[in-house]
């Protein structure tokens, strides 16, 4: 549907953001895109930066020591960060990484 479509229907846009309010729900959301996609490197750097913007990106620029405009390009829709942007990122948010072997398909 185009926007001016949406629009003229009352409908918004649906803002992750806006329903990420403890760092379980972070998590949570993290751990479902990882369980939907695991291999879409971008779905998973989309909900980072999805939670960013939840928490507030001007002190998520500061708690990392990346600029506010840097952590938009680069958790954005054609962000492509590095892994240490990512876990620096995740460090400051409050997330962490578990690693554990993959279940065989069988």
């Amino acid at each position: 549907m185009n926007p001016t479509t949406a629009a003229q229907l009352g409908i918004q846009a649906f803002e992750p953001a806006d329903y990420l309010q403890s760092d379980e729900d972070c998590a949570l959301y993290l751990q479902a895109c990882i369980d939907e996609a695991p291999e879409d490197a971008a779905l998973f750097t989309k909900a980072v930066g999805d939670i960013a913007r939840a928490r507030g990106m001007m002190q998520l620029a500061r708690d990392t020591g990346l600029t506010r405009e840097g952590l938009y390009k680069a958790l954005g829709e054609q962000g492509n960060p590095s892994f240490s942007t990512v876990i620096k990122v995740m460090h400051a948010l409050g997330l962490q990484f578990h690693v554990g072997a993959r279940q065989a398909h069988g």
